[in-house]
């Protein structure tokens, strides 16, 4: 009987150590996190800041993009903006498709924006939640508009006339995240 109640003081002791011993690793990572922690303006930047203003301009350059810089009056950083394409996904002419052959085509749409995503033409991608006419946005990070068109032209649901696009050139800072 001793031995029982020995090993259960034991183990009751060594749940307890441990309980506290991850209360306190957990605590450890709460605050090491808010030490750590950036503000999200900063988190997009370093991926530029690593990189010299000057070497970022002459990539962008050789590879055809269009940018202007300006200095942060607040921070007094160099800021590069840089030309993207707003690539407006307008309900089409032809949307007399079954169901069955919709839901092929979505699937061949999703597989586009994905490999877009994938070779590094289109930042972001996302369908309006209001059912209106624009069905949803895409932003190409291309150097042209003729590029940027016809690489939203490549888009199955384009090419069989469910959704046609209206494509716009749009100014962003380089590394801003979304918020």
């Amino acid at each position: 009987m001793k031995k029982l109640i020995l090993s259960v003081l034991i183990i009751t002791f060594l749940f307890s150590c441990k309980m506290e011993s991850d209360g306190k690793r957990l605590n450890e990572k709460v605050d090491s996190l808010q030490v750590n922690s950036k503000p999200m303006d900063t988190l997009g930047l370093e991926k530029i800041n690593k990189k010299s203003i000057k070497a970022l301009k002459a990539e962008l350059t050789a590879k055809g993009f269009q940018f202007f810089d300006y200095i942060d009056e607040k921070t007094n950083d160099t800021i590069i903006m840089q030309q993207y394409f707003m690539v407006f996904l307008k309900s089409g002419p032809i949307r007399s498709q079954n169901e069955e052959e919709t839901e092929l085509l979505q699937s061949e749409h999703l597989a586009h924006l994905s490999k877009m995503y994938e070779l590094g033409y289109a930042d972001i991608s996302g369908p309006f939640g209001d059912n209106g006419d624009i069905r949803g946005i895409t932003i190409y990070n291309v150097p042209t508009l003729k590029m940027a068109d016809s690489l939203a032209k490549a888009d199955p649901m384009v090419k069989k006339g469910r959704l046609i696009v209206e494509v716009h050139p749009w100014w962003a800072a380089k590394g801003y995240p979304l918020r």
